[in-house]
């Protein structure tokens, strides 16, 4: 049992500091300092050279070269003077607008676009200190199983902004059992590869953050048989910074039971 839970901590402290490595990037999620959304009018933001709106077509920036604005493309980073034009898609990364050491991020979500923007020298980036969590435990690395849909099925769920909707693709659901009780997971692919299992359960909105947390696995066995390790269960960026604009879990994607295991509440210097 010694041993077990050793090789546990060791390969979960491993893990957990590459995840705080991430998080710790120069324009990673705690880099977030504002967020605007934008009009089809011009508009001027603090500390924002430029004027921005967004049209059907995509999001308009005037500038001139002295403004030092420069797009971030796949061919060769390209400073603005006059207008231009960019295309965010829905629910992707947006695309990056260098100011200096910082950039702007230009995003679609819903029908809406917005400009948020990434500054290493963010609060939430330069005063982290880690992410809190439960002490690991082997009771929470569970044998689940898979039960693919016969063909992913379109969900929208709504986000942590209020009137935009996340569009996401169910690929089936993970049934496991915890503490004498089945419980069952709607899954969406993960972007690597694996599953990806958002949801809630007694301990959000007190020890750990109200939107939910995110678990991620493997690809499941050819049998659907999957290894389900709570322990590794993380944050999404909205409990770190209010500039985010994350999903919120599937309907259902609720367990009754206190998970107390993963990533807890993070530490919010901005706020204090």
């Amino acid at each position: 049992m010694t041993s077990t839970l050793s090789d546990l901590e060791h390969s979960w402290t491993e893990w957990h500091s590459l995840r705080e490595e991430e998080l710790r990037a120069p324009h990673g999620w705690l880099s977030l300092t504002a967020l605007h959304w934008l009009t089809p009018e011009p508009a001027t933001f603090d500390g924002i050279p430029g004027l921005w709106s967004a049209t059907p077509d995509g999001v308009v920036i005037t500038a001139t070269a002295a403004d030092d604005l420069v797009v971030r493309t796949v061919r060769e980073p390209r400073r603005i003077d006059g207008t231009v034009t960019l295309h965010p898609v829905d629910g992707l990364p947006g695309t990056l607008v260098e100011m200096g050491a910082a950039v702007i991020e230009v995003v679609r979500r819903t029908d809406s676009h917005a400009i948020r923007v990434r500054d290493p020298e963010a609060v939430t980036r330069t005063a982290f200190a880690g992410v809190p969590t439960f002490p690991v435990d082997e009771r929470w690395v569970l044998h689940a199983r898979f039960e693919p849909y016969p063909e992913p099925r379109a969900i929208t769920v709504d986000a942590v902004v209020e009137g935009l909707n996340h569009y996401l693709s169910a690929v089936g659901e993970v049934r496991f059992e915890l503490d004498g009780q089945e419980h069952r997971l709607v899954a969406t692919g993960g972007k690597a590869g694996g599953l990806s299992l958002h949801f809630r359960d007694a301990t959000s909105g007190g020890s750990t953050y109200p939107g939910g947390r995110v678990v991620r696995t493997a690809d499941p066995a050819p049998d659907g048989s999957l290894t389900l390790d709570l322990n590794r269960v993380v944050n999404l960026p909205c409990a770190f910074t209010d500039f985010a604009t994350c999903p919120l879990p599937p309907a259902g994607n609720v367990l009754p039971v206190a998970v107390e295991a993963g990533e807890r509440n993070p530490l919010r210097p901005d706020r204090v």
